[in-house]
């Protein structure tokens, strides 16, 4: 691969394995594609610094950065994203050929198997949940899926990043699913309804964003098969937007911590300058260290 294709930075990238301690609280991943570099940064940095909560929930992007995460492969997804990127394996025509989705993720999970093998004991403890979030395309609701409950959590994950009208559904526990953020951005509500006191919300938008809410209904025509998926899938910016707002709310009261980009993501969904995409990624990893100390006094650890 061609060395303009390869972030030149990507040999000081942080590496090494996160501690096995585990802390209370619901880490909450939102997705965006190849935004998902700046939420890489911030879980390199939270794991550096032994926030391992115990229950990651994570959406498209987010739910592959939520992978390493639980797996405590510190650097793994981003060293990856900022060498394959323009991989066609991983990303392109050999991707849409082999895989039917615009990301290869067979070849994704079998690589980064292979650079870097998943410790099982660590990933797989029942102590450490994770939650993948998926979209139901004949129901239109959001769908979660849990390690160590549904049938093939790799699955799920792909379900969750197979963006829609450029990915086949994926069929999870015999749902046919596709991309969670076409449902549910932020899965926020699901750590609230599940008891967790402390929740830390890493967003890869800066909170002041919205999206552009339209009258247009693009999706009715393209899964005019699936009406439920398609109102969703329309409706899915005004869902956003709310979500934002009640963030915005929850933050203002101490329910939830969020960790969000310190300034506007210039970063498209399918990036291909690769300095744009490091870039990011170290603003997360920056923005995680700039508010550490307020964090961790959220979460009750000690301050050094």
């Amino acid at each position: 691969m061609k060395s303009d294709k390869i972030y030149q930075g990507t040999k000081t990238l942080p590496r090494g394995k996160a501690k096995d301690n585990l802390i209370q609280g619901c880490l909450v991943v939102e997705g965006g594609a190849f935004r998902g570099l700046y939420n890489q940064g911030v879980l390199d940095a939270l794991m550096e610094q032994d926030i391992n909560l115990c229950c990651t929930i994570g959406v498209s992007a987010g739910a592959l950065a939520g992978v390493n995460y639980v797996a405590g492969r510190i650097g793994a997804s981003a060293r990856f994203n900022l060498t394959y990127r323009h991989d066609k394996r991983y990303v392109g025509s050999s991707a849409m050929r082999r895989h039917h989705g615009l990301i290869g993720f067979r070849g994704l999970f079998g690589r980064l198997q292979r650079k870097y093998p998943l410790d099982e004991n660590r990933f797989y403890d029942p102590n450490r949940r994770f939650i993948v979030v998926a979209t139901n395309c004949e129901t239109g609701e959001t769908e979660y899926f849990e390690k160590g409950i549904t049938g093939d959590i790799q699955t799920a994950v792909q379900a969750s990043a197979s963006m829609p009208y450029v990915s086949e559904m994926v069929q999870v526990d015999g749902k046919k699913c596709l991309d969670g953020g076409c449902s549910c951005k932020i899965p926020y509500q699901w750590a609230l309804d599940q008891g967790y006191e402390k929740i830390v919300v890493v967003r890869t938008r800066e909170r002041e964003y919205r999206k552009k809410e339209s009258s247009a209904r693009p999706a009715r025509r393209f899964y005019r098969n699936y009406p439920a998926f398609a109102k969703k899938l329309d409706n899915s910016p005004r869902d956003y937007n709310a979500q934002c707002d009640e963030l915005l709310a929850l933050e203002e009261t101490g329910k939830i911590f969020t960790i969000a980009p310190s300034q506007p993501v210039r970063v498209k969904r399918i990036e291909k300058d690769m300095d744009k995409l490091g870039e990011l990624y170290y603003l997360g990893y920056r923005d995680a260290y700039q508010v550490m100390d307020s964090l961790k006094t959220y979460l009750g650890i000690a301050v050094d």
